[in-house]
């Protein structure tokens, strides 16, 4: 278990500042009159000291204070368009960002949690013994801003207010990063004071992109204080290792919803949206899945939509399980956007009147932007993460290098969404989930849905959820296990936190259990029976998987018993896909939900080994596996190792 505020904070020992007189002293030294005016509001001691610490260690010439008043805003854009962070692009109030060539996801062999001699974290992850974390942050991270502007900004993740939100600042010498941030979150500046008395945690993010100098690739770091709730991050430009209020953060609420709000929060990958059903009811549902597996494209299907990455999870006090969204804005990967498949997000990227921030794709000599899989015809030569590029360029070891990088971004504020409910989404109530769904990327074993016969199976679920590595992460290849899809970003023993996901989901406060379900969009017709990696369904087809969901989750339809959960009926697949005007042949839905037996029973012992090597697990996990595993070799027997829907149907009737 990790506990708060142990060993030397190193952030303050380096810093060297220990009362808020000293702190003032240094303030009044490195910001001008309007600058120092905005800190002298805040007076939370423990957020001065942090600001005070993190100026010190660096060194940075001038201060900044972003209070997310319309003139600090625009002043950001100004200076990371000066400071030649961005370069506007043709369409008004879009900009374009490249991050180091090598530097184009998370570095995952270099993100590190700093721990005590007596923590473990999970065997998932990377960790460095605090007094090694010290020696190396000092030696890096001291006087790394001198000749810069370091700019300090006050943001909430989560509605101000709601139960699940946590303050956090942003301290960096990156313009691009806090303008992203002001996008992305909500600034808090004048509920700063409040926000930390109401929460009683303050998350504190230091960075600096150093010297631009592709020498400081191997220097990079992006180090997690668990104790201190503290992150630094240096020689990085890329937002997921450099924006820490986002998966940096989600880690520390990771760890205090496993060890300190048991029972009552979780802190999840997943989206959140909304899918209108008969009536005009709003289901909300909040689905996991790993980065680039479909998440966004998940999320925008709702006609309410929150969220497409983040999600804070409570039971409130009448029972009902709800949902914050962290952010308030979308980072998404822009590879096969386009607008059969995304026509909410290509408005916004495509028609005047959002600020969008581009990263990593290709700008043509019009400076507009082009990507892989965006539906239009993308120019032969132009500028990409890569410098000038052209049609067939490759890099040093002979491989063609694309147009636009595979983990390309856009960022954008969620408003600009015409699906987007922000009464819902500012609601520090949260929204009521009534679905959790988990996916991957699994092209051979699972079905395109699975509901869990109950609470702890739907934990198993998401404890099974297994991906092929995608763009999103540096020097990670092939096909892995990525429970919940929040495995990166759980600090602690998977057992700690699998048993907190038991405790919840079979919470006697909740009055009306979720429903938990796997999806899958990424069956081949190569694992079904035909030939070649081309999935058997394709984009649209989302609304009408949730679509059922939402019909079950309400008691309107019902569904076919297997020995790893519930299946829906073709019939009502059938009138889903017409809503959707597309024909769903029966050999199709035949493909889709017929049990291949060996690879599903193949699948359970691959997560049943890998789970008997980590101590402490819970029995339940592997009761629900034993279970599974039987019932599933009695239908091999009777019907061999295809099992047709109709034969599920014929067993379950039996």
């Amino acid at each position: 278990m990790v506990k708060l505020k142990k060993g030397i904070d190193i952030l303050a020992d380096l810093g060297g500042i220990k009362t808020v007189q000293e702190a003032q002293a240094l303030f009044a030294n490195k910001c001008d009159q309007t600058n120092l005016s905005k800190l002298q509001k805040i007076t939370n001691q423990e957020a001065l000291l942090k600001i005070a610490n993190a100026i010190a260690m660096m060194q940075p010439d001038s201060v900044f204070v972003n209070t997310g008043s319309a003139a600090d805003i625009e002043t950001v854009r100004r200076m990371s368009i000066d400071k030649g962070e961005e370069t506007p692009l043709s369409m008004p109030d879009h900009t374009i960002h490249f991050d180091y060539a090598k530097e184009q996801g998370r570095v995952v062999d270099k993100t590190l949690y700093i721990v005590n001699e007596d923590e473990d974290v999970s065997v998932m992850a990377k960790k460095i013994i605090r007094h090694e974390g010290h020696a190396y942050i000092k030696e890096q991270m001291t006087g790394i801003a001198k000749g810069k502007t370091l700019l300090v900004g006050f943001f909430s993740r989560g509605p101000i207010g709601a139960q699940a939100s946590l303050p956090a600042l942003e301290i960096t010498t990156s313009t691009y990063v806090i303008h992203s941030a002001n996008l992305l979150y909500r600034n808090a500046y004048e509920h700063f004071d409040a926000e930390l008395a109401r929460c009683g945690y303050v998350i504190t993010n230091v960075h600096s992109e150093g010297t631009g100098d592709p020498v400081d690739f191997p220097k990079m770091r992006v180090f997690m204080d668990r104790s201190w709730l503290t992150t630094f991050s240096m020689h990085c430009t890329y937002a997921g290792n450099t924006l820490l209020m986002k998966k940096g953060n989600h880690r520390f609420a990771v760890d205090l919803a496993t060890y300190y709000q048991k029972e009552s929060q979780l802190s999840e990958h997943m989206f959140i949206t909304g899918l209108r059903g008969p009536g005009g009811r709003s289901t909300y549902f909040a689905g996991a899945a790993p980065s680039g597996c479909g998440k966004t494209t998940t999320a925008m299907v709702g006609e309410d939509f929150i969220g497409d990455d983040l999600a804070q999870i409570w039971i409130d006090n009448e029972g009902i399980v709800r949902a914050v969204n962290p952010e308030c804005g979308i980072f998404g990967i822009v590879e096969d956007v386009n607008l059969e498949g995304d026509p909410y997000l290509m408005k916004c990227l495509r028609e005047p009147g959002c600020e969008v921030i581009w990263t990593n794709v290709l700008i043509d000599e019009n400076k507009i932007p082009y990507w892989v899989g965006c539906g239009e015809e993308i120019p032969k030569k132009g500028i990409n993460y890569t410098g000038e590029w052209w049609e067939g360029k490759v890099d040093e070891d002979g491989a063609l290098i694309p147009p636009s990088n595979p983990n390309a971004r856009c960022t954008l504020a969620s408003t600009n969404m015409p699906n987007y409910n922000k009464q819902m989404a500012e609601n520090p109530r949260g929204v009521p989930v009534k679905v959790i769904t988990y996916s991957g990327r699994d092209s051979d074993t699972m079905p395109p849905i699975v509901v869990a016969k109950n609470p702890d199976q739907g934990v198993v679920i998401g404890a099974s959820v297994l991906s092929a590595a995608t763009a999103t992460e540096v020097g990670v290849s092939g096909v892995r296990r990525q429970p919940w899809a929040n495995e990166p970003f759980i600090p602690g023993a998977l057992a700690d936190y699998m048993e907190a996901q038991f405790i919840f989901f079979n919470s006697p406060k909740i009055k009306v259990k979720p429903v938990m379900a796997g999806i899958n969009y990424f069956l081949t017709h190569g694992a079904r029976g035909g030939e070649g990696n081309k999935l058997l369904g394709e984009k649209r087809d989302v609304r009408a998987w949730l679509g059922w969901l939402e019909l079950y989750a309400n008691s309107d339809v019902h569904a076919i018993e297997t020995p790893i959960g519930f299946i829906p009926r073709y019939e009502d697949l059938q009138k889903l896909f017409a809503g959707i005007d597309k024909e769903y042949p029966k050999d199709l839905y035949d493909k889709q939900f017929a049990f291949y037996l060996d690879n599903i029973i193949g699948r359970i012992d691959l997560q049943k080994g890998a789970y008997e090597k980590e101590d402490n697990v819970p029995p339940k996990l592997f009761e629900i596996y034993e279970e599974q595993h039987k019932d599933l070799e009695s239908l091999k027997a009777k019907y061999g190792s295809i099992v047709t829907v109709e034969q599920l149907i014929e067993a379950s009737q039996k």
